[in-house]
């Protein structure tokens, strides 16, 4: 692969490479947890999204712990530009953003999407509606010129929402989410932005690695590389595993073991890599087992552990396409203060046809750099550098 040279929080772009430094901020978790609220989230049922263009009954997705994402970038739409902070998303594949026309508190405190003040903005005129739980996003879809550091995306067909009611992203650090899905998990066969970017010839080639940063003491919020990734995030060879299911970025989990001893998916299992979840989920009966075994506790919906207990806690491994991707205390849990760790996996039932699934997230992508292969159609997994020891360029 060609050589290709980073520079830590600017834009660098090499035949067609995109280098989006990722930003780690506080998380909804820890917002909802300081105001009282964690434990209302935690405990609403049917946080299942059912989201379409034209009806509600279309298509699912699994949106819960959006509650909990921490890594953003930022994008712009339109000429001039206007930006917008968003999750870069693999568990989904549309784009939106908030509208202008939109009053909710939700969208009030974010950045909004002003149509008339794009030259190239072109109005589609249909309508698309997300039901949540919690409440519901209604809107618009726009077409404009999707900006992402500097490599610029043609008529790209995006959502302009108009009602956020309720209270599921008014405390969300981002604007909106990007989706990098398949696209058949899109709706109304609106075009994911990363196959445009193919589609368009601006990427050298049809995947992107993702590194999450997980150093407590660095300010590094991690990377997203369009057309390429980057050998100085992790040691050895990528693994390359199959995608199962073009829809969400699924794969076969061989096994999943505790402390070397085979105690979930005996018989294989379905997972997707996330980047939009932030913990790793699975079957309720299964997360709550699993929790027993890590010594985990429940107070007030947070499953968690005294952090001096760490060093006797068990590994947890899950083996995927015959190689063993291990998990330590101190990898699996997230330190909350006072002593206090809390667990990093959560119980989270995905119904028939998609699940049930488990779910790979930032807790799992934060310690294996992920590459998601268009061409492909598989993920390659490798055990990421610690920050101190990367170098830049690879």
């Amino acid at each position: 692969m060609k050589r290709l040279f980073l520079i830590l929080l600017c834009l660098a772009v090499v035949d067609g490479v995109i280098r989006i430094p990722l930003k780690r901020q506080k998380s909804l978790r820890k917002t909802l947890k300081e105001k009282g609220r964690l434990s209302d989230v935690w405990t609403r049922k049917g946080l299942e999204l059912l989201q379409s263009c034209n009806s509600p009954e279309t298509a699912s997705e699994p949106l819960l712990n959006y509650f909990d994402v921490e890594y953003f970038g930022q994008i712009s739409i339109g000429t001039p530009p206007q930006v917008f902070t968003v999750v870069f998303d693999t568990g989904s594949s549309n784009l939106w953003v908030p509208s202008i026309y939109c009053t909710s508190p939700a969208c009030t405190k974010h950045s909004r999407y002003q149509p008339s003040l794009s030259s190239t903005y072109q109005s589609d005129g249909q309508s698309f509606f997300i039901q949540y739980g919690t409440g519901n996003l209604t809107g618009v879809l726009g077409i404009d010129q999707v900006t992402v550091q500097g490599i610029t995306v043609q008529k790209q067909v995006f959502a302009e929402s108009v009602s956020e009611p309720g209270s599921t992203f008014q405390d969300a650090n981002f604007d909106g989410i990007l989706g990098l899905a398949y696209p058949s998990l899109a709706v109304d066969g609106c075009t994911p932005v990363f196959d445009n970017m193919i589609a368009q010839n601006v990427v050298e080639l049809p995947l992107f690695g993702v590194y999450m940063n997980r150093d407590p003491n660095s300010q590094e919020g991690g990377e997203l590389v369009f057309g390429g990734f980057d050998t100085s995030r992790f040691s050895g060879q990528l693994n390359w595993v199959p995608v199962t299911v073009q829809g969400y970025w699924q794969i076969q989990v061989d096994s999943i073991l505790v402390e070397g001893q085979e105690v979930f998916c005996s018989q294989g299992c379905q997972a997707i890599v996330d980047t939009g979840t932030s913990m790793i989920t699975g079957p309720t009966t299964d997360i709550q087992l699993l929790q027993e075994y890590i010594g985990a506790t429940e107070t007030d919906g947070e499953y968690g552990v005294s952090c001096s207990n760490l060093s006797s806690m068990p590994t947890v491994t899950f083996v995927i396409n015959g190689n063993n991707y291990d998990l330590s205390p101190n990898q699996y849990t997230l330190p909350d203060g006072e002593n206090y760790c809390g667990s990093g996996f959560q119980g989270m039932d995905i119904p028939p046809p998609s699940g049930p699934l488990w779910i790979l997230g930032d807790v799992f992508i934060g310690q294996f750099y992920s590459v998601f292969d268009r061409g492909g159609n598989r993920v390659g997994l490798a055990p990421v550098v610690p920050y101190e020891s990367a170098t830049n360029g690879i």
